[in-house]
């Protein structure tokens, strides 16, 4: 966040979980800062309960609060549009409901008449199917939301970040607004996600899994958590929580690491050259989060011949039984 002056006006906007929407807005540069709440409700100091149940009549919303001469009014609208979808009348990926609804809540004359000149200018842009559902609302009350979920994805970025990526909003800017190289144009993160910095991650990782995600260490063989488990399920980024890897396709390699034919999905894991102890592999690193995994070798079983040699520490294990209830449901089909 930027250096507080004593410029500043302030934007409320509702763009689904506002978990997201103040992670996304508090990047900006000249933003100073963004607060989680509720407007646009009949209820007095409406509780989250009351407003995820629909009954309040409010909104999740943020309120940001900029320097305008560092950012403009309309500046914030457009990553604010670019950052959830816009064209969705029922709710936000999977959060269903007029709560969680798009819309731009103006504080005077001016606001509404630069967001309507925006919302017309995206509406024409031609980069939707749908037409845009955000709506313009008069500013009334802001309620502001139970100190647990202020900055949430810097309170619980694990837990944060596995619930963005299964909710279908990083896919959907990636689908819309990203680059050829995978960043999206307006803040440099890829697909909308920001990997936490090494002073949080060294607060939520083990010393171990530390030195491996983010120093490229390497665990003890046949001493680590992973290397012998036969039981059902998929392996994520410790860090992100992206799948990688289904114990479908593990076996039994004999080093004494975790070994796997093929990631989930090709996309998921990106490959280097390692020319580290004077001989060339192939590195393998997570996709969102740049976490270390371990190497690829060509001497692995059929039907792809490769061998996924990954550390344990970096990986979180997510039994069968649990998928649905850790948000992995879709992945079910894998062991159907």
């Amino acid at each position: 966040m930027q250096k507080r002056t004593e410029n500043v006006e302030i934007a409320t906007l509702a763009g689904g979980c506002f978990w997201c929407v103040e992670s996304d807005l508090e990047k900006v540069s000249g933003v100073i800062d963004v607060v989680s709440g509720y407007s646009g409700g009949h209820v007095e100091d409406p509780t989250y309960e009351q407003v995820s149940s629909g009954n309040s009549g409010h909104l999740e919303v943020v309120q940001v609060r900029f320097d305008p001469e560092q950012v403009s009014y309309e500046e914030i609208l457009r990553v604010f549009l670019k950052h959830h979808d816009p064209t969705d009348p029922g709710g936000s990926f999977n959060d269903r409901g007029n709560q969680y609804t798009s819309a731009v809540f103006y504080h005077n004359d001016e606001q509404k008449k630069i967001a309507g000149q925006v919302l017309v200018k995206m509406d024409g842009a031609g980069v939707f199917e749908r037409p845009l559902a955000t709506k313009l609302i008069p500013f009334e009350k802001f309620y502001r939301a139970e100190e647990y979920h202020q900055d949430y994805y810097k309170k619980n970025p694990v837990r944060y970040n596995w619930y963005r990526f299964m909710s279908g909003r990083d896919s959907f800017i990636e689908e819309h607004w990203s680059g050829k190289d995978g960043r999206n144009e307006s803040t440099g993160e890829i697909d909308g996600y920001t990997r936490p910095d090494d002073a949080q991650l060294k607060e939520i990782l083990t010393p171990l899994q530390f030195k491996v995600v983010r120093e490229d260490g390497t665990e003890p063989a046949f001493s680590n958590e992973f290397w012998d488990n036969h039981r059902e399920g998929i392996y994520v980024d410790i860090v992100s929580g992206e799948p990688l890897f289904s114990s479908r396709d593990k076996f039994d390699s004999g080093t004494g690491w975790p070994s796997f034919t093929r990631p989930i999905d090709e996309r998921g894991v990106v490959e280097k050259k390692d020319r580290s102890f004077f001989m060339t592999r192939i590195e393998v690193r997570s996709r969102k989060a740049d976490s270390y995994l371990g190497h690829v070798f060509d001497d692995g079983p059929q039907p792809t011949g490769l061998r996924y040699c990954i550390n344990s520490a970096s990986l979180k294990f997510v039994p069968v039984e649990e998928l649905e209830a850790e948000g992995y449901g879709e992945y079910l089909k894998l062991f159907k």
